[in-house]
């Protein structure tokens, strides 16, 4: 169960198309991460951005787990952005109780282009060297955004979307060359927020205009005898380049229902699914929809 890695911006935020249970009580958090870690799962995915998650993660005990966070964008400093990185990075340290990170992530990663980008990227290259963090790198949103950092910046960990219809990861050739350069990935959405979950009658009339997505999909999943959960699961893991495979749960019987399926058939979906349609693919877009 070591590759499935459990997100947490359900623990800090109502969050999720799907959700229709808001932010779990902190006794649920603490069932859900005790069974996790029962089950082999070892590390965590959290942000500063992320509502109270990192201080409700620490209020449980996390020190056993690896917890990988992330900065916010920059925003108007009244500090030099090499004190705001660091006071940023230990601000999260206290709150998560624990000495270092296992890896701290830029969450905005355009960041990086911008005139302080050489100071943020030396500001996590200290960071690492005073062994506040194990592993620098980006949670990017799309492999244009790859195609302009890697060439200058040097990573060891990469957060990115993929799932049966944003295959973007693997079909720009970005999955490989991470891979080739050593650089470990993690991905997340594989759910798309629960989108993917859904059925006809819960899923919101927003997204009819992609009928025949949903109707190759449910087709799809209907002749190969497989749930919507058991498709999204098995594609993602079917990936041996991914290092881990983040999910999102607000119950412990949630989690339970994916470690049930993590170690079953790995599932290929064929390309049909996939799709670059950023209104589909982009939870950011949905609100304009």
């Amino acid at each position: 169960m070591q590759r499935i890695a459990l997100g947490t911006v359900q623990f800090g935020l109502s969050y999720g198309i799907a959700n229709r249970q808001g932010q779990p009580y902190l006794n649920e958090v603490a069932k859900i991460l005790a069974v996790a870690r029962q089950s082999g799962m070892d590390t965590l995915d959290t942000a500063i951005a992320y509502g109270d998650s990192e201080q409700r993660l620490g209020a449980i005990g996390v020190q056993d787990w690896q917890v990988v966070s992330k900065l916010p964008a920059l925003s108007e400093l009244s500090t030099s952005v090499t004190k705001w990185t660091k006071g940023s990075v230990i601000s999260s340290l206290e709150r998560l109780k624990i000495d270092s990170l296992y890896g701290i992530l830029l969450h905005q990663p355009d960041d990086l282009m911008s005139p302080q980008g050489e100071e943020v990227y030396n500001a996590l290259l200290s960071l690492k060297k005073e062994q506040l963090v194990q592993k620098i790198g980006i949670s990017v949103y799309h492999p244009a955004q790859l195609d302009a950092l890697c060439s200058r910046f040097s990573f060891d960990l990469v957060q990115a979307p993929l799932n049966v219809l944003d295959q973007q990861l693997i079909h720009s050739g970005w999955l490989a060359k991470l891979t080739t350069q050593n650089i470990e990935v993690h991905v997340r959405s594989i759910f798309l927020q629960g989108l993917l979950l859904m059925d006809e009658q819960t899923r919101p009339k927003k997204f009819r205009r992609w009928s025949h997505l949903w109707k190759t999909w449910h087709n799809w999943l209907q002749q190969n005898n497989l749930t919507p959960l058991q498709a999204c699961l098995g594609f993602a893991l079917a990936q041996p380049q991914i290092s881990h495979v983040l999910v999102g749960v607000d119950s412990v019987d949630q989690l339970k229902e994916i470690l049930t399926f993590a170690d079953s058939l790995k599932t290929p979906i064929p390309n049909l699914l996939s799709t670059t349609d950023l209104d589909l693919i982009n939870p950011s877009r949905w609100q304009t929809l």
